[in-house]
């Protein structure tokens, strides 16, 4: 059996995200398709970095697969893009050690999430946008707050299925790209829609209708202001959110903070 990294670069707007499932189409079931077609060997197993929320895109999502025979890396990879949707492209493939997990070897993951500050007629799928001014200074105090080693069960969907809720969060950003606020979180692991209801409660707090405080006391779990409400009602829509990198070890650092997809100021 050979044993081989992938990294896949997609537009998530037509998926219920990575992970293969019967009855909806996703990325990794698209990507099963088009490796069947491309003529390489038996797929022994085809296992990528994480899940991915539906509409969620990625600019480099890591898998591995693993072969009943080698195949050559390069003519693999034109023959499957050659068979996938025009949203879903193979970034890169490579020969990997035959114990190489993509999920539970990877040592970081990091997302970024673009909030759009203009209505944008070319961009609409990825960003999310939201019409209130933002004061990013106040939204980038707040971030500060959610670094380090927490409980985010607050920002967790179904906290009591998870094996613990406790992150630690290595950065949270929060930047300015002309018409766009952007955020970036990095982890070893993010907990079922935590990036999004992170961003949501950032945008809340940039639009004056939260206090920066707020974030240390949901994560000393505390109910958000209004009792029973919680940051499930303000999670961000997946349309702005791109598993942005996988790190592994020996692996070079992120690159500086930039947007998937730029949105101009007006002119």
């Amino acid at each position: 059996m050979k044993t081989y990294r992938i990294d896949v670069e997609f537009d998530g707007t037509r998926y219920h995200g990575w992970q293969e499932q019967k009855n909806a189409r996703t990325v990794a079931g698209e990507l099963r398709r088009a490796i069947e077609r491309s003529g390489a060997p038996e797929i022994r197993d085809l296992g990528g970095s994480g899940r991915t929320d539906a509409g969620v895109h990625a600019l480099a999502q890591t898998a591995h697969l693993r072969f009943a025979g080698p195949i050559d890396p390069e003519a693999f990879r034109e023959a499957v893009n050659n068979h996938l949707p025009a949203d879903i492209h193979l970034l890169a493939v490579r020969a990997a050690p035959a114990r190489f997990h993509a999920r539970h070897q990877a040592l970081r993951r990091s997302y970024l999430y673009q909030i759009s500050r203009r209505r944008t007629g070319l961009a609409k799928r990825h960003v999310w946008w939201v019409k209130r001014p933002l004061d990013i200074e106040r939204m980038a105090a707040a971030a500060a707050l959610l670094e380090g080693r927490h409980d985010f069960a607050n920002f967790c969907e179904r906290p009591d299925k998870q094996e613990s809720t406790i992150v630690v969060l290595e950065q949270a950003a929060v930047v300015p790209a002309a018409a766009l606020v952007l955020v970036r979180l990095v982890a070893s692991h993010f907990l079922w829609k935590m990036t999004r209801r992170i961003v949501g409660v950032l945008v809340e707090i940039g639009a004056g209708r939260l206090d920066p405080a707020v974030v240390a006391d949901l994560l000393a779990g505390a109910k958000a202001p209004g009792g029973a409400l919680s940051p499930a009602q303000w999670t961000a829509p997946p349309s702005g959110l791109f598993l942005e990198r996988v790190i592994y070890t020996g692996e070079p650092p992120l690159a500086p903070l930039a947007p998937a997809v730029p949105v101009t100021e007006p002119r």
